[in-house]
Formats: C-alpha cells, structure tokens, sequence
C-alpha cells in the first residue's frame, strides 16, 4: 500500500507516521463533598442518548453532565436564553458551588472500561490526555474514518462556543504493539481509583491519574511517532479544529482526547445493521432476482416460530463463516424470508465506485450501499447523508435484541426491508483512513461508548 511520506516521517505497519502531540493537563472533575455520588453525574455520549434516557438521566442528579452536553430545549428559546446559553450557566454555577474542582496536579489519566459481550469478558485500556489539534487526513497524523452529519457538527460548535470547554472524549485508535501505554495503565490500576461507576448496561468505568514524570514522558514519546484514527467523536474533533481557529487562546489549539491502542483484545467494533422503508412499489422477489446478477443467494423461508428463530441463527452462521473466508456477506429480512446475499465477484464493485480504493470498495457496506441501496432501490449518496429524522433508511446499531427488533418492525409494516451487517475489521478501518477516505456514516459502533464527564478540560 502506498502513503505519502512528509518530511521527517517514516512508515510503520498499516500507519503512516507523523507527529502526534500530547500532553498532561489538569482536570476538573466531579467533587464527591458537593455532588454527592458522583456517578450520578456521568452520562454516556449526547449523541446515542434518546429522549427517555435524557428524562432519566435529568432525574439522577440535579448535576449530572447532560444538562450541559444534551440541554433540553424549552418553546420560548431565542438567541439569549437557549440549551447553549443555559449550559455555559450550568457550567459557571457548578464551579463557583465547587461541584466540578480543578486537580491540583497535571495528569494523563487512565480509563478502563470492564465489560461483557456475548458472554465473554472484556477490558478496554485507554487513556485521555491534550492532543494539539491537527488538520485531518494525510499526510497529518489524525485520519477520519466516517462521514458526519452537517446538523450534529453545528450543535457541538455551538456549545463548544458558549462553554469554552471539552465535556465528552473524542475516541482516538492507535497502533503500538509493545503496548506500552497499555502496562502503565495496568500499572494505575492499582491505585485506587478516581472514579468507579457501573452504567445501565453493566459496563464499569474506573478512572485513574498517571502523575509520574517518567511514565507522562513515555507516553507522550511514544505516541510522537503515531498516526491516529477517530473512532467516535468526529463532530467533536472537527468543531475543535474550528473553534481553534475562530479563538486566540492558544489553549485552544489542543482538545481533550482518549486514546485506546488497537492491539489490545478489548477494543471491539460492532456492526452497524440498515432498516430501509418508505419505497414505492418494492417488491422483495424482484429485488431477490436482481441481486442474483452480483450475488449468489441462499433462502431460509420458516413456516413457524421455532423454525423462524433457527432459520435467523442460520443467517447469522452463514455471515460469520463468509466473514472469516474475507467475502462480502449481507443479511436480508422481509416478506417473512431470511436470505443471505454473498458478493460473487469483488470486481462488481469497480464500476459502481471507480474513484474509490480497493480497500474502501471492500467493505461489506460499500457493497450494501452502492450495489443493493443506490443500484436496485433507488436510494443514493443524499439519501444517505441526510441528517434530518430517518424517511428511507435507518440506521440501528448491533446491541443485544438489535436484529430481533429489526425483524419485528419489518413483520409490523413499519419497515420494509432489513440488512444485517457484519462489523468492519479494524485493518479495514485503518486501510480506508490511511488512503484518506472515509467508510459511510454509521458503518461502526465501537462498544463500550466512553462517557462524558469522567474529566473536563476548560480552556
């Protein structure tokens, strides 16, 4: 694979290496003599947070981090009293009432998540520190890996301009297999931690300071040679790389970052399946026969209950078999029909995306989206990038009941067809952003999500 080297840079596995600057930085965080617990007080990313979860999360505590990352908006919001203007309160209040108090000494910190998925156990290493806020794509050191949404991008600048502050963690992939970091995080560990909460879906988060100048130092050399890829965060990055240039406090130019080192076994990426509806004169057997020029095509029809529950295990299997043999796989529900659709060719995909790279035209959703989405159903690229309420296609991420669900709203009407995805391997992931492209919108859901409020950096 080719890269394009910058001066002073070499080439290292699947990164290109360029500088990435980090450093220490004095946290405010949630004070336990003001708030009480302070797990309260937590909340995971605004943007997977749904209205009922925001009701709830508001009645943990009068303090907790959503009335500043997701505010409720009111019907007499005008430009001088709005979710914005009334978190940059919430913000002033809770310092001056010293609910969020400064540490006293400049720190990287260490964040584990322990979890469980599919009835193993998981620990995710990361840690978050000040990043200097570079441009994306090569050949600097920070790689995008999915388009955003325009809607999402200015409701974070905006709250980044009223706050003057960093609340949630911009996920940030790394390659190091010395795993360097990750030993002085287990090293922290044994520390009694800042903080250790247990969210709604049983994943602990336990927070620890790295405050030695030895392992600081270490860290922050080790990942001057790193090129880094945003997981999760993409609108939090990039109204950072605005509001750097709109602000003249240099503190401006560096963000809150968490990192996570991708030889690690517990950074997991999940799948990230599609509900399309709202099609005019749809026909799932004339879509069936179509697909047939690109595909080969095995149907599971049920005719009971049981049978319907085997024939969704079968799907499944026979995605996870083609997955390993590295073929391009999609799971199909409708009409009371499972079927499994596997890529005959990989040349299919030339014509369809000629100005895109091989690795990009290898992913399980390129092919959904430009083979299946926009040749057969109509649905292209502005479809897809809409940020307004889902009309066409929806996207629903691999939880536990997540195909359960899928199939029943398709059994109720209220969907017409469901696609079920495997989840993109990371070196996929790393191939596409090191040829400076980006998967579509929602093709990852990285689990556990980080939550906000664990550190805040105000500038």
């Amino acid at each position: 694979m080719e890269t394009v080297k910058p001066r002073n840079s070499t080439v290292s596995g699947l990164f290109l290496i360029s500088v990435m600057e980090i450093k220490p930085f004095k946290a405010f965080r949630f004070n336990k003599a003001v708030v009480g617990d302070v797990c309260k007080c937590i909340a995971p990313p605004y943007d997977v947070i749904s209205p009922a979860q925001q009701n709830q999360l508001y009645k943990k505590s009068k303090y907790n981090i959503i009335r500043i990352t997701k505010g409720k908006p009111t019907p007499s919001d005008d430009s001088r009293s709005n979710p914005y203007t009334r978190a940059a309160q919430y913000l002033n209040t809770w310092l001056e009432e010293g609910a969020l108090k400064q540490d006293s000494t400049e720190s990287i910190y260490a964040y584990i998540q322990d979890f469980e998925l599919a009835g193993a156990q998981f620990k995710r290493l990361n840690f978050i520190a000040l990043a200097k806020l570079e441009e994306l794509g090569p050949p600097g050191p920070v790689r995008p890996h999915e388009q955003t949404f325009n809607s999402q991008m200015l409701d974070r600048l905006n709250l980044k301009r009223a706050t003057s502050a960093d609340f949630g963690l911009v996920f940030m992939l790394y390659e190091d297999q010395k795993k360097i970091a990750d030993k002085i995080i287990e090293n922290a560990a044994a520390q009694k931690p800042l903080l250790d909460c247990l969210d709604d879906q049983n994943v602990r988060h336990r927070l620890f300071a790295i405050t030695a100048k030895n392992d600081i130092s270490t860290i922050t050399k080790i990942m001057n040679d790193k090129t880094c890829i945003i997981a999760d965060g993409h609108h939090r990055y990039t109204t950072g790389l605005i509001y750097s240039k709109e602000n003249s406090n240099p503190a401006a130019k560096y963000q809150m970052l968490a990192f996570a080192n991708t030889r690690q076994d517990g950074l997991l990426v999940l799948a990230s399946h599609r509900l399309v509806g709202n099609l005019g004169n749809f026909c799932l057997k004339k879509l069936i026969a179509d697909l047939k020029e690109d595909f080969e095509i095995t149907q599971l029809r049920f005719d009971s209950p049981d049978t319907k529950i085997q024939d969704k295990q079968k799907m499944l299997a026979q995605m996870k078999a083609e997955y390993k043999k590295d073929r391009n796989v999609l799971g199909i529900y409708a009409a009371n029909t499972f079927h499994v659709a596997v890529l005959k060719d990989k040349r299919a995909m030339d014509s369809v995306a000629p100005n895109t790279s091989a690795a990009w035209r290898s992913l399980d959703v390129a092919v959904l989206h430009k083979l299946v989405l926009e040749k057969l159903l109509g649905i292209g690229e502005k479809d897809l990038a809409s940020d307004n309420p889902p009309e066409r296609v929806e996207y629903i991420k691999d939880t536990e009941n997540a195909i359960d669900e899928s199939v029943e709203m398709v059994d109720k009407g209220q969907k017409q067809i469901a696609f079920f995805m495997n989840a993109p391997k990371i070196h996929q992931i790393q191939m596409v952003a090191d040829a400076g492209e980006r998967l579509p919108q929602k093709s990852t859901y990285f689990y556990p999500k980080m939550y906000s409020g664990l550190t805040i950096n105000k500038l």
